[in-house]
């Protein structure tokens, strides 16, 4: 089954890319209030860069599965991290907001093809039996790239120049396709259907207009174009979905939502999802603009969560067979959130240690929750419908993201709004706290419906677990 036989080497090239992303990410965050001010638009307004990048990813994910049939994982692979750095390059040299978003949403190609065949490579690579312990593997790596990229971002807008964020990229990069050339195997499902270009134009207009429309009503800046685009967005995705009922083999296959592990994973990390894609977003801006914090002294708080992931990863597998996918995931995920709630009651009084320990701790169990999602959204999908079911649980996993950072600057807004205040205050930021996990709450109902026994091949756990 699998060309390379050590799923940790295997998951830690692949983890390069994430690694990449997710430092390119963080770094990016902690470095919106600065680049606000050289563009000169308000803070808020930054959210631009981030949901553009997401957008990019929701559109273009969709066509991952179909690529990786039809050119190999290896071949995809490679050229997504190259279009990754090209687009990296190109922020770098952005003069304007504009062009930065521009930039951004092709960095997101690159990007959009990285994690799905990322995801792909292992689960077509990784024996059943080692799933759980090479998921925890892969994200390693990505959680380092979280870890370093906010007291990195902070220590170059401080010190240098915001450009500077984008130049990290080229060498990890140019590094990560030499590994994947050598050590990769080249995994494809041969098939004889063509592209679904029809489906991939109705989608990607859905997804953008949804998610354009939702960051202009969030920001404010042109609320009546925003529901406009919100309004076209829905009746795209509803031509999708007619669509998808008379084509065979559709980009995005709804048909993967009436198993029941898929559904329930897609359901209750969605739901998280939006808090952690928040979170980072509202943190970052709070501690700069709410606290007075310099970037370099925000970045160092902002990592708490990524800290305190780390020492999960080694403790997942021996959790899940203690506990099983369903008690986990209620336990687990009721704890995180309302540790993510508490953020909302920060005030500049509070020692940093103990807003670094509410952050480590909420970031050690909602980790646990990503790995898990991840692991059992795949654990009824048979290995031809592989790639689709990779492609498609990565769209929403993006979605989400994006939704969440849409959220938290809506609420925001909203908040300001109502106060009548032209700057967030530090009620602004805990109205948006609250808001956000309040969402993420509701994957408690999710959680339920998992079966008991769900996972437990992948898992180990003993048979009565509940």
């Amino acid at each position: 089954m699998a060309q390379t036989s050590n799923y940790r080497l295997t998951a830690a090239i692949v983890a390069c890319a994430l690694f990449m992303e997710n430092i390119d990410a963080t770094v990016l965050t902690t470095a919106l209030p600065t680049m606000a001010r050289d563009f000169g638009v308000r803070a808020p307004e930054m959210s631009v860069a981030v949901t553009s990048y997401l957008l990019s990813l929701a559109v273009f994910i969709p066509a991952s599965g179909y690529l990786c049939d039809r050119h190999g994982t290896r071949r995809v692979f490679s050229a997504a991290i190259l279009l990754f750095v090209a687009g990296s390059v190109a922020c770098a040299l952005s003069p304007s907001l504009l062009t930065l978003a521009a930039a951004r949403v092709l960095q997101g190609i690159g990007g959009a093809m990285m994690v799905p065949v990322g995801r792909l490579i292992i689960l077509r690579s990784v024996e059943r039996h080692e799933l759980v312990p090479a998921q925890s593997w892969l994200l390693v790596p990505g959680l380092l790239g979280t870890i370093l990229g906010p007291p990195v971002g902070g220590f170059v807008v401080t010190y240098l120049k915001w450009h500077w964020i984008f130049w990290i990229n080229v060498p990890i990069g140019l590094v990560g396709i030499v590994l994947v050339r050598r050590f990769i195997g080249d995994f494809r499902e041969p098939s004889d259907h063509g592209f679904d270009f029809a489906g991939f134009v109705l989608s990607g207009l859905a997804l953008g207009a949804l998610l354009f429309g939702f960051e202009l009503v969030g920001t404010g800046s042109n609320p009546r174009l925003g529901w406009g685009l919100v309004g076209g967005g829905v009746l795209c995705a509803l031509g999708y979905v007619a669509h998808y009922r008379r084509r065979e083999r559709a980009i995005l296959d709804l048909s993967l939502l009436r198993v029941p592990t898929f559904r329930l994973s897609v359901i209750g990390g969605s739901l998280i999802r939006i808090t952690h894609g928040a979170q980072s977003f509202l943190m970052a801006l709070m501690l700069q603009i709410g606290f007075g914090y310099s970037a370099a002294a925000s970045g160092l708080i902002t990592l708490a969560p990524a800290v305190g992931s780390m020492p999960m990863k080694s403790l997942v597998p021996p959790i899940l067979r203690r506990l099983g996918f369903r008690r986990a995931f209620i336990l687990f995920g009721m704890g995180g959130t309302i540790l993510y709630a508490v953020c909302g009651f920060f005030r500049p009084g509070w020692p940093a240690p103990a807003m670094f320990a509410v952050l480590c701790g909420a970031g050690f169990l909602l980790s646990f929750q990503f790995t898990a999602y991840n692991t059992i959204a795949y654990d009824e999908i048979p290995p031809a419908r592989m790639s689709s079911a990779a492609s498609f649980y990565s769209t929403l996993q993006q979605l989400t993201l994006s939704l969440g950072v849409c959220t938290a600057a809506t609420v925001t807004h909203l908040s300001m709004s109502a106060g009548g205040r032209a700057r967030p205050a530090l009620a602004d930021f805990s109205t948006a706290f609250w808001a956000v996990t309040a969402i993420s709450f509701l994957s408690l109902f999710a959680n339920l419906r998992f079966d008991p026994q769900a996972g437990s091949e992948l898992s180990g756990a003993k048979t009565g677990a509940a």
